[in-house]
């Protein structure tokens, strides 16, 4: 069920992003980010929406939570018997969802809130993230009909095949609040339109929602594998995922940093800078080159405490960012911010390759 596709028909590229952000850290009801993305149906096909949540867990802040698709009963039975054997599972249960004639053929969804068993964390000579990092993908690599498809702490993805309207509702996302939301509404290129494949796509608490296509998805994957990831869910967007965390999380690079080695500045623009950042910006294209992303792109990122939104360097893709007293909303286009924030303090389209990043105004919500 997870992975059917539509007979390898091409479809022409649309897509939609929408986020929305707190930075004193208020928590914004699930509605609104589904009022934003429903603006933009016409930028959807039908064949993948979702969100992601931040802040929304905030009685399991400290434990990660883990949302999974099954196929059938006996990948959940095995996915539970790993989780059993790696973490303390302190809750699960179903994720709540409400019939709707738009959203079939569902998997079986659940969710847990996990740490990993301090046993197995020793023997593992990890730290938290890592030993989560590799558990997911080896649940998803080596258990047949299960998918972890958020894994993060106090925050959560919600996707599905369908229109993002739809998924909303599917999901219930009026019944959550968190400080940051982010939405796609997919228009699939080269790739199927399957419930894993809808975005945002997530490794820990980072997420990516994405609207273009990477053609240079190919020397991107076969990098990103080369340190431990596996690119199994039949999409470029989740190349990119893998990517921030690798750059981010395991080499410490900044946002910015990170941000100027997959959307890295032309040479002839490199050459330009001072002595010390073409020396910054030589070396990030250098070391890196193999993550550096070729066609059009407007991807939001996701993490605890903030939000980061990037075009490509030729800006081949559409998106404003505008801002209200403490809020922040970003999308597509204007009339998804307006639709929920009419009377703005400013609002603009950031630059090719230009990061535009937001944090709490005071520590984690």
């Amino acid at each position: 069920m997870l992975k059917e596709g539509f007979g390898g028909n091409r479809i022409p590229a649309g897509c939609a992003i929408s986020g929305i952000f707190s930075r004193s850290g208020k928590r914004i009801g699930g509605e609104k980010i589904v009022d934003s993305i429903a603006l933009m149906h016409e930028r959807s096909n039908g064949l993948g929406g979702g969100f992601a949540g931040y802040g929304i867990y905030p009685e399991y802040k400290d434990l990660y939570a883990f949302h999974v698709f099954y196929d059938h009963p006996k990948a959940k039975e095995e996915c539970e018997q790993f989780l059993e054997r790696h973490f303390d599972v302190v809750n699960l249960s179903k994720i709540p969802t409400r019939k709707t004639p738009k959203i079939t053929d569902e998997p079986l969804i659940w969710r847990y809130f996990v740490n990993p068993l301090p046993t197995k964390l020793a023997e593992s000579q990890l730290d938290p993230d890592e030993f989560v990092a590799r558990s997911v993908i080896k649940v998803n690599t080596h258990i047949d009909g299960a998918y972890i498809f958020s894994s993060g702490k106090n925050m959560g993805v919600f996707k599905a095949v369908g229109y993002p309207e739809d998924v909303g509702e599917f999901y219930r996302l009026e019944e959550y609040a968190g400080y940051c939301w982010t939405a796609h509404g997919r228009y699939p290129t080269n790739t199927p339109g399957w419930w894993g494949g809808a975005h945002p796509f997530a490794l820990l608490d980072f997420s990516i929602v994405h609207n273009g296509e990477i053609s240079s998805y190919d020397a991107n994957r076969r990098v990103i594998e080369m340190y431990g990831y596996q690119c199994t869910l039949l999409t470029d967007t989740e190349v990119i995922t893998y990517m921030m965390d690798y750059l981010i999380r395991r080499k410490g690079l900044s946002l910015k940093e990170a941000s100027n080695v997959i959307a890295a500045p032309f040479w002839s623009t490199i050459g330009k800078k001072d002595p010390e950042e073409r020396e910054r910006l030589t070396y990030l294209r250098n070391a890196f080159s193999g993550m550096l992303i070729t066609g059009p792109f407007s991807i939001l990122f996701g993490f605890t405490g903030g939000i980061m939104a990037l075009n490509d360097r030729l800006k081949l893709r559409s998106m404003v960012v505008g801002e209200k007293d403490d809020m922040v909303y970003i999308a597509s286009e204007e009339s998804a911010i307006r639709i929920i924030e009419p009377d703005l303090d400013k609002i603009w389209a950031p630059g090719g390759g230009e990061p535009v990043i937001y944090t709490l105004d005071r520590g984690q919500a």
